[in-house]
């Protein structure tokens, strides 16, 4: 790699091994990105159908399992309802805590690299 200088740093086995592992790690940001998009999504629709289900006055309402709709007692798709909240939210607890740490780990590789390479190399998407 040729720096502004005109002096070619050399490119050893750990310096690629730490630029494979930035972009291992950006495209699982970009995947945790989207999981958390589809997960918030999950989060807002059980809200909404608890919303619904207060506004209910029926005692037997349709829950689908699957793709298959079954009539249950509204006291069970409440408590089912609350549990599938829980569990969305602890998901996407659980994804942002992740991106949060790859973000860091790009942080620590990106000054690494920027500290041996400077111009030389780009690590920021465009």
């Amino acid at each position: 790699m040729q720096q502004g200088g005109g002096v070619e740093k050399e490119v050893t086995w750990e310096d690629q091994q730490n630029i494979n592992k930035f972009g291992r790690l950006n495209n699982r940001y970009h995947e945790l990105q989207d999981e958390i998009k589809v997960s918030k999504e999950l989060t807002e629709n059980l809200e909404d159908a608890g919303n619904e289900l207060i506004l209910s006055d029926e005692e037997v309402v349709r829950f689908q399992i699957g793709e298959v709709f079954t009539h249950m007692p509204r006291e069970e798709v409440e408590s089912k309802l609350d549990e599938m909240k829980e569990e969305a939210a602890k998901e996407l607890e659980r994804l942002e805590e992740e991106r949060e740490s790859v973000l860091s780990q790009m942080a620590e590789l990106k000054k690494i690299l920027y500290g041996k390479f400077n111009d030389s190399i780009n690590l920021e998407e465009d």
